[in-house]
């Protein structure tokens, strides 16, 4: 049994007292030791093992006096071991004279009973103070086998309960915590992981042993990494930190279709974009964890070695989705507000809808586009509907939507560009490049007629009094994320706006 205390090195024994009458024992060093030959390396090296010990340790032989006694035991109790070795018996001196006989008596019982005995009793120190200790005594064989004396290995009752509560501590959060424990070694591998971390990591307990965090995280490993390394440099900060990672997914196919697939809005649609089955996983892994660190260090040197970091988080994808929720509704409601309020004032239907998208775009979308229908020829309609800009936002950097002086010429949509599918379907079509190299975006933001950088696109059919008057366009770039099923509401929401202004520039004065 050993005590929390932080071990010293181990020092020289020292030289023992000349032999004094038959009998005698030796008080000076914590083992008797002969003067010369071979044992005495052996006696050397056996009390510096003793006095370098952790835990108290004292010896009796078969007629209870002292024979040991090393150094913990005379930090503890305050005897020396020139004090100490040579007494017979514990009374008057280790113990009280009422206590001796009942604290010897359990430590000579040792010698018949198989095994360690544990006792817990109430010694005296050499300032006449008490100190409750934790025994395991035990027999110690003679040259013939049978018991020659007794050996107790003690340590201070509450250091013990310390390092008992620390242990259960330590195996409480790794085996029965709900929340989720990961302890890192100084190398950034997974040296311990709980049952739920290891959920959370989508893996097995056993299987994360000596993995580094790349092989689970895709997303947001290079901020877990760098905390950990700051723990590590620097000592664990002062407050949780929330990290949003997104989990590696092993049965991912890097090898995606690079077709075009575009995804209705409808509600009875499947959810199907370009390059969205990728992205609405990646979404819907995305998680954030509620982070707390603690630097690990060995209580046994003399100086902290960093033994790792102990990463203990909780999931609050949940609560946080909930609140980002609530402050865009809440944004998105002023901004539509807003945006009647200052279209109400212009004259011009058309500048009335250009300010709707004005105030549409702040913090939903870098680029707008206004396509309306252009009305069929006569007698013959066309095979299908033609568009013709009517207002855009500039190519180069973000600014107002001001109308376009087109000319009446269609723009050069393919037959399947989503705007041509949201004018056919009366809905709303979300489209997102599948690769993000720049010569590709490039070559797919162009193919669409759309502004160089786009990466995501959702295109909303302009509907008023039953008629379709065109498709309003937003554009995000790669450095925003895809089109939801919310935005696509948002959208809905500012389009219908957007086609109430637009549908009186077809009314007659």
């Amino acid at each position: 049994m050993t005590a929390p205390q932080r071990s010293e090195p181990a020092r020289p024994a020292r030289p023992a007292r000349s032999a004094g009458p038959a009998g005698s024992v030796p008080a000076q060093s914590a083992a008797s030791a002969p003067s010369d030959g071979p044992d005495r390396d052996d006696s050397d090296l056996l009390a510096a093992l003793l006095d370098g010990m952790d835990a108290a340790l004292c010896a009796f032989d078969a007629d209870g006096t002292v024979t040991h006694w090393n150094r913990e035991a005379e930090r503890i109790l305050g005897w020396t071991a020139a004090e100490a070795v040579g007494r017979k018996g514990l009374a008057g001196w280790a113990a009280r004279a009422a206590d001796a006989h009942e604290v010897e008596k359990r430590l000579m019982e040792a010698m018949d009973a198989p095994g360690r005995q544990v006792h817990e009793f109430a010694l005296l120190t050499k300032d006449g103070g008490r100190v409750l200790v934790r025994t395991q005594a035990s027999a110690v064989p003679g040259a013939d086998g049978r018991p020659s004396g007794v050996y107790c290995a003690f340590s201070e009752v509450h250091a013990q309960l310390d390092l008992e509560r620390s242990i259960a501590l330590s195996e409480a959060l790794l085996e029965d915590a709900s929340w989720n424990v990961v302890l890192v070694d100084a190398d950034l591998r997974v040296a311990v992981v709980n049952g739920s971390a290891a959920g959370a990591l989508r893996t097995g307990r056993t299987a994360a042993l000596g993995r580094p965090l790349g092989e689970f995280l895709d997303q947001g490993v290079e901020e877990v990494e760098n905390a950990l390394q700051h723990v590590l440099a620097e000592g664990a900060p002062q407050a949780p930190t929330e990290l949003w990672v997104t989990l590696r997914d092993e049965d991912e196919d890097e090898d995606e279709d690079e077709g075009s697939r575009y995804e209705a809005l409808e509600d009875d649609d499947e959810h199907r974009a370009e390059g969205g089955d990728r992205r609405e996983r990646d979404a819907s892994a995305r998680r954030c964890w509620r982070s707390g660190f603690l630097r690990l260090a060995s209580p046994l040197t003399e100086e902290p070695v960093p033994l790792g970091v102990a990463w203990i988080f909780q999931d609050v994808t949940e609560l946080k989705t909930h609140e980002q929720e609530s402050a865009r509704l809440r944004f998105r409601g002023n901004q539509l507000h807003r945006a009647a309020r200052a279209a109400a004032e212009c004259e011009d239907p058309m500048e009335a809808a250009a300010i709707q998208l004005d105030f549409a775009l702040a913090g939903f979308a870098d680029h707008a586009l206004i396509d309306l229908v252009l009305d069929p020829p006569t007698p013959a309609p066309p095979p299908r509907i033609r568009l013709v800009r009517a207002a855009a936002t500039p190519c180069g950097t973000p600014g107002p939507c001001p109308p376009i002086a087109s000319g009446g010429i269609p723009v050069a949509y393919l037959d399947s560009h989503p705007a041509l599918q949201a004018a056919e379907r009366c809905g709303s079509v979300r489209a997102s490049a599948t690769r993000t190299d720049e010569p590709a975006a490039t070559q797919w933001a162009a193919a669409r007629k759309w502004p160089e950088g786009t990466a995501h696109g959702l295109c909303t059919v302009l509907r008023s009094r039953g008629r379709t008057l065109g498709v309003v366009t937003f554009l995000r770039t790669s450095s925003r994320r895809a089109f939801d099923r919310t935005d696509a509401t948002y959208a809905e929401d500012v389009a219908a706006r957007v086609a109430a202004s637009l549908d009186l520039t077809h009314r007659p004065h």
